[in-house]
């Protein structure tokens, strides 16, 4: 059985107060439950830097479910990266940058949701976000991550989050990506 660390990143708003981070954690825990044993982290109530380390240490594979706030990361998700992800246990010194990364036997994932509409992404060049992808948006998260040594894994999107949602249609396909990739 493989390791899974769950991080919830989830910042709560009044207009956004986390229930679909909720329910997808929830979902990513029963889902992946037949493969992977869990341990997870929400950010919001708080951690001890040290236990979130050996947390990332055990893991082979680091889920992040998250809402992305402008474009990023929540404040608080982007602290506890700034807290966790440390020298000499996540990355080291290189001869080229960025290929330091202390973490090379993990993968991880993103697990997004977006208050975008799809047609968003991947459009024109003349549309608001200019053509890019989730992935291009993503880009510095992504980098982070990979700055650690940790490969990447496909990203699940979930968008018009802002809006009713049919969350039995959020974990049809979320299952069938969480399938194709880790089962």
């Amino acid at each position: 059985m493989k390791n899974l660390l769950l991080i919830n990143g989830h910042d709560h708003f009044e207009r956004a107060p986390g229930h679909l981070t909720t329910f997808m954690t929830n979902l990513i825990k029963e889902v992946s439950i037949a493969k992977f044993e869990v341990k997870e982290t929400k950010v919001i109530d708080g951690y001890e830097t040290e236990e979130e380390i050996k947390k990332f240490q055990w893991a082979d594979l680091v889920i992040v479910q998250t809402p992305i706030y402008w474009f990023s990361l929540p404040g608080i998700l982007k602290k506890y990266v700034d807290d966790v992800f440390v020298p000499n246990v996540f990355f080291t010194k290189s001869n080229e940058f960025g290929r330091g990364g202390l973490l090379t036997e993990k993968d991880y994932m993103l697990s997004v949701s977006w208050g975008a509409n799809e047609t968003a992404f991947n459009g024109r060049q003349a549309g608001f976000l200019e053509g890019y992808s989730e992935d291009d948006v993503l880009f510095p998260v992504h980098k982070a991550f990979e700055y650690c040594g940790m490969r990447r894994q496909p990203t699940f999107s979930i968008y018009s989050a802002m809006k009713p949602l049919s969350l039995t249609e959020c974990a049809d396909q979320f299952h069938a990506h969480f399938t194709k990739h880790f089962m």
